[in-house]
């Protein structure tokens, strides 16, 4: 696994979303703007909508893609993770988000969580 360039990691810590594209990419490849969070490290993005979620379903069907955050577009691959992070990610969501973080925090939500490393 490719480790996040530092510069990356500091954006994700600052920023309040990231845009994300599933698949190949291309001047008309759909983007979608997501809440994100670091935890233990890693990167990882919920769909409000849970695992129904358009975006979700191309992300794991394609497994790669591409974030843009801060203005840099990073290549990356999308894991399906378990239970064992989700608490943490509950967490962090809490942390980042406050009150908003419901969107993420959801059973759905919760399911569909996605781990982003870099490709």
């Amino acid at each position: 696994m490719t480790p996040w360039a530092p510069s990356t990691l500091a954006a994700l810590r600052d920023t309040f979303s990231l845009h994300l594209t599933a698949g190949p990419g291309g001047p008309d490849a759909p983007e979608v703007e997501v809440g994100m969070v670091l935890a233990g490290g890693d990167l990882y993005v919920r769909p409000q909508r849970g695992t129904t979620s358009q975006w979700y379903r191309a992300a794991v069907s394609h497994g790669t893609g591409h974030v843009r955050v801060a203005g840099e577009a990073v290549a990356v691959r999308f894991e399906r993770t378990g239970p064992e992070v989700r608490a943490a990610v509950d967490a962090a969501y809490r942390i980042k988000y406050g009150e908003l973080a419901s969107f993420a925090v959801s059973t759905p939500s919760r399911l569909a969580t996605l781990r982003i490393t870099p490709a």
